[in-house]
């Protein structure tokens, strides 16, 4: 399906940007302040690429497509998904809230940031791993090609109205230098 297609593709982008957050906590982790401008990058990418973008387009129409033929989203998988939606919001909130006095280098702040950034990392790897191997193939099965192409219009819409042109290319490039370290 393309729907569930597109959304791997973005969950590719979305670990190369989990790399460069783990190498931004390795180094708060050896002692050194954390640095602003590759986290704030980190960050960016995160709140708006993978929440207001990817999470939006699950959020607002997978899910509902898939609770529209019959699974429910108060428990199962889309009620798994939604809090650890939820729960990575809250990381990321941690890290922006720990950002300003761990790139002084107050080494509380950095600990602080380091420990949710890892804790960040490793829920949304989890994460990617259930979606990509058990709801979108769920997804496919339940989901008809009308279904699938309502969807790819939906993606389309999210993808103008919450990034802008040519806002994905600016987020993989960056998601790229973050991942070898520029």
């Amino acid at each position: 399906m393309e729907s569930t297609e597109i959304l791997r593709q973005e969950h590719r982008v979305i670990e190369v940007v989990l790399t460069g957050l783990e190498r931004v906590a390795d180094g708060a982790e050896r002692g050194r302040a954390v640095d602003r401008a590759k986290a704030d990058r980190a960050l960016e990418i995160v709140r708006n690429f993978a929440d207001r973008c990817h999470h939006a387009k699950e959020e607002r129409h997978l899910f509902k497509a898939m609770e529209e033929r019959g699974l429910s989203h108060q428990n199962g998988p889309i009620a798994v998904m939604l809090q650890e939606h939820d729960l990575g919001r809250g990381h990321v909130r941690a890290m922006l809230e720990a950002l300003p006095a761990a790139s002084a280098g107050d080494p509380a702040a950095m600990r602080d940031f380091s420990r949710h950034a890892r804790e960040y990392v490793g829920l949304l790897r989890q994460h990617i791993n259930k979606e990509d191997n058990v709801l979108y193939p769920m997804a496919e099965q339940l989901l008809t090609d009308a279904d699938d192409r309502r969807l790819v219009e939906a993606f389309e819409v999210v993808e103008r109205e919450e990034m802008g042109e040519e806002a994905h290319e600016k987020y993989h490039t960056w998601a790229r230098e973050l991942a070898e370290g520029r």
